[in-house]
């Protein structure tokens, strides 16, 4: 039995400040990404103190994420800067939030971090949860960068003075799609990882027991995400996802009788990953090989302007059943589009706007877009409700204010299926007209499927076990 059962500390409840935030949180969440899946939250013990260590992909919405996915309030170690506007620094402490000097945000307030430690400390001794993003910073790369000692300073720092006591769980975030509008996410909480065994070495020499530690969490955070080792490769890994992982969809789909939900992205994701770096360690010919083919197709397909949807779309030469039934939604689901489209494009295009503007670096985009998408939807969606209800009544109204979100997701959903359409049609056009061109891009598309399917069937006859 875990050691904090007795302690006598009741469950970490949430205060209504937090709970209220958390909800409305929660709201804009299930709006703006398709599905956010949790994987293991039970991991999470309802009381007793816990250090969470997550990395850091997509700025504030990291936070949003775990503090929905959990039943528990979380106090999360925020860069110092971002409590230096008044209202913002009452907002975050209200949250539960406590303030982490960085070197490179405050050189001269680094020694202030010892008061974080004892909040921190404090945090736990009243069995409340502290979230950490070792990494130090948010970053767009598909790896866990090479944490900070923070995290295992704080845990052995605190097992020294009460051990057994605390649960350090790793926690890993995942994202189809970073910066767009209705992708999907995983939320991934891993094993805990033992903080006891390091305390007699931590006693000895706390420098190399932090370091043991600190590598025990990087390993343990890598493991709950799709990791790339080298940035290079990132580039690569990215290319065959783009182009094969929806084959590999397909096939658990056809030979598994699997729904699209039923599969995991992020375990197709992490097999990719680890063949190709099986392949970089045993044949970098082959991985060479391919690369150069991607490239090629791909430069055909910037070449002519085709997506490869469209070329695969092509070689899949869809049923006549399935293409009446889509033109059929088309032609039905129009004046819901034109509907949606019209109440929803100020409120969509504002977001992206600002985004664009503001945006710093790339992990800003996605948290610019969100927050503003906060603050603008409730806005126009309340002022055209307004309007209805001066022009035609207070039922009229209430039927509008809600067709508004759905009325939003059903036209983006529409939007990005005539996207699809119009890029088939533009390929349908290039074989009429230049047959021998969409001849080219469909055989060299076939020969870099075969040629990932051959280096997929190696892989799993080399590896005696299917990753994927």
């Amino acid at each position: 039995m875990n050691a904090t059962l007795d302690t006598g500390l009741r469950p970490d409840t949430m205060d209504g400040f937090y709970r209220a935030v958390r909800s409305l949180g929660r709201f804009w969440l299930w709006f703006f990404f398709r599905s956010v899946d949790v994987r293991h939250p039970e991991r999470v013990p309802a009381r007793g103190p816990v250090l969470l260590c997550i990395n850091h992909p997509n700025n504030f919405i990291d936070s949003l994420l775990v503090g929905g996915a959990l039943r528990r309030k979380v106090h999360y170690l925020a860069t110092a800067a971002l409590f230096r506007n008044t209202l913002a620094a009452r907002f975050l402490r209200s949250c539960g939030a406590i303030p982490v000097y960085r070197k490179q945000d405050d050189p001269d307030k680094m020694r202030q971090n010892a008061g974080t430690f004892e909040a921190c400390f404090k945090a736990f001794g009243e069995g409340r949860l502290v979230a950490i993003y070792p990494e130090g910073t948010t970053h767009a790369e598909v790896r866990v960068q090479r944490i900070k000692t923070g995290a295992a300073r704080l845990a052995l720092g605190y097992e020294a003075e009460r051990p057994g006591e605390l649960r350090l769980i790793p926690v890993g975030l995942n994202f189809d799609a970073r910066k767009s509008f209705r992708g999907r996410v995983l939320v991934s909480f891993g094993s805990p990882v033992p903080v006891t065994p390091y305390l007699s070495a931590y006693r000895a020499d706390p420098v190399k027991a932090v370091e043991a530690l600190t590598d025990a969490i990087q390993w343990a955070m890598e493991a709950e995400v799709v990791h790339v080792e080298r940035i290079d490769e990132s580039r690569l890994v990215t290319a065959v996802q783009e182009l094969y992982r929806g084959e590999l969809v397909r096939e658990l789909r056809e030979e598994r009788g699997l729904a699209e939900r039923q599969i995991d992205l992020v375990r197709l994701s992490r097999a990719i990953v680890d063949s190709i770096d099986y392949f970089k360690r045993r044949d970098p010919e082959r991985v060479e090989r391919i690369w150069q083919r991607i490239q090629s197709y791909r430069a055909l397909l910037a070449e002519y302007r085709v997506k490869d949807e469209a070329v695969r779309a092509r070689l899949e030469r869809t049923r006549p059943r399935q293409r009446i039934r889509r033109g059929w939604e088309a032609i039905v689901g129009f004046p819901f589009f034109v509907y949606g489209a019209t109440v929803n494009f100020l409120p969509y295009w504002i977001p992206r706007w600002v985004a664009r503007r503001m945006s710093r670096k790339e992990t800003d985009y996605a948290t610019w877009r969100f927050l503003t998408a906060m603050l603008v939807l409730p806005l126009c969606w309340g002022l055209e409700t307004w309007i209805v209800a001066r022009l035609a009544g207070g039922a009229a109204a209430l039927v509008v204010a809600l067709s508004l979100p759905v009325s939003g997701v059903v036209a983006y959903r529409y939007w990005v299926g005539a996207g699809r359409l119009r890029s088939r049609l533009r390929f349908g056009a290039l074989a009429l007209t230049r047959e021998h061109v969409a001849r080219r891009l469909t055989t060299e598309r076939q020969a870099v499927i075969a040629e990932l399917e051959r280096a997929k069937n190696d892989y799993l006859a080399a590896t005696k076990g299917s990753s994927f």
